[in-house]
């Protein structure tokens, strides 16, 4: 049964019916919504996690969540899933780290439908705005954040709250993080017509729109740096003020948690794929995504709305060309992901890929793989249904 909400901090999410009712004397911080019991939310059918986690659930990854903190005292994150330490970093007043990490890592349980992408990868929540502003906190500070992660080791860096301008503090940080491998994630959330979101503009970030149900872009911010798209609108995900129970908020839209799926995809790719550099991570990602209906680039879906199992299971040279690369034509497409185990059990055998063609024929015939095979499963109208 769904317990009503309490309170959302005004202006802080976009969130559907019912409205919300300011109540005191936590008035200044997001609340619960309840315990979410209803139907799999649509944007967890749509990544299904569940239907990789037989290969992988993420082990051994550092998934870095920075922005808002992370509620600690939600239990839907396992003991000592949280990593550093007992600070203050471990609450969330404003409520979307929280929301964040909970997309890339939530345990399942029994008491709700809601699991987050990787449940095995720990989470190193690092706090640098307050929220206070929706346009995002000083990039120097993001910067900062960002050494943070790589000092602590972190292989996919989400930043939950981007900023809305850049520094040099921070395109060298971005820099920093590719050359030590990391994977820098960040969703293109700027709300003014032309703006850009910092990191996501960023040469070197993997930069994330967002769609709804319907599979149509939501956000505002558009460019050729978008790389893929993930569920951004009608999300449900774990909440802040949690008191040590099990607690989300729904429902959610707010086109910088798109970035979130893609996070918890990647440390899954990280995780099952472990010799990969960030950047062939990020070329994985963008070649097996669903492509848009004209088949190229589009400036707020990228190259398509994620495809997390052919992103873990697909067989492709470490190598290869990213979707924009200019390669000599091909006949054939190259990408053929396994066939979904009938049930989600632990012996599942991992290497049941093949790649069709030679490696030298692979980089293009990838991007006809992708383009023919979402024409043909006609994604927008059955991937979102349960």
């Amino acid at each position: 049964m769904r317990i009503p909400a309490v309170l959302a901090v005004a202006g802080l999410l976009t969130l559907g019916s019912p409205a919300f009712a300011v109540a005191a004397p936590e008035a200044q911080c997001a609340n619960p919504s309840g315990t979410y019991t209803g139907d799999v939310p649509w944007g967890q059918r749509l990544v299904d996690p569940a239907r990789l986690w037989p290969l992988t659930r993420g082990e051994g990854q550092l998934v870095a969540v920075i922005g808002t903190g992370v509620d600690g005292q939600n239990t839907q994150f396992g003991p000592g899933q949280l990593e550093g330490g007992n600070g203050t970093e471990r609450t969330d007043c404003d409520g979307r780290g929280t929301i964040a990490a909970g997309i890339v890592g939530a345990q399942p349980d029994s008491s709700t439908t809601f699991a987050g992408v990787a449940p095995g990868a720990h989470l190193l929540p690092i706090r640098y705005t307050d929220g206070a502003s929706r346009d995002g906190g000083d990039p120097g500070a993001l910067a900062g954040a960002i050494d943070a992660a790589l000092d602590r080791h972190a292989g996919v860096i989400l930043v939950a709250v981007p900023a809305a301008f850049d520094s040099p503090a921070l395109s060298g940080v971005v820099a920093r993080a590719r050359a030590e491998g990391a994977v820098v994630v960040s969703a293109a959330s700027a709300t003014q017509q032309g703006a850009r979101s910092y990191p996501t503009a960023t040469s070197g970030v993997l930069s994330v729109g967002s769609v709804n149900p319907a599979g149509e872009p939501v956000q505002t911010e558009a460019g050729d740096y978008v790389g893929v798209a993930a569920p951004g609108a009608e999300l449900v995900s774990t909440s802040a003020g949690a008191g040590g129970a099990v607690a989300h908020r729904w429902p959610v839209t707010d086109p910088g948690l798109a970035a979130a799926y893609v996070a918890g995809v990647a440390a899954l790719v990280r995780a099952y794929h472990p010799n990969l550099t960030g950047d062939q991570v990020v070329t994985r990602l963008e070649l097996t995504a669903h492509r848009p209906a004209a088949g190229g680039h589009d400036p707020r879906l990228g190259w398509g709305v994620l495809d997390a199992y052919a992103a873990v299971s697909s067989t492709l040279p470490a190598d290869i060309a990213g979707p924009g690369a200019a390669v000599p034509p091909v006949a054939e497409p190259a990408v053929v992901p396994a066939g979904a185990p009938a049930e989600h059990r632990a012996d599942v055998p991992a290497g049941t890929i093949a790649l069709a063609g030679v490696a030298l024929a692979a980089a293009a015939g990838v991007a006809v793989a992708a383009v023919r095979r979402g024409r043909k499963r006609n994604w927008r109208a059955s991937r979102f249904t349960p």
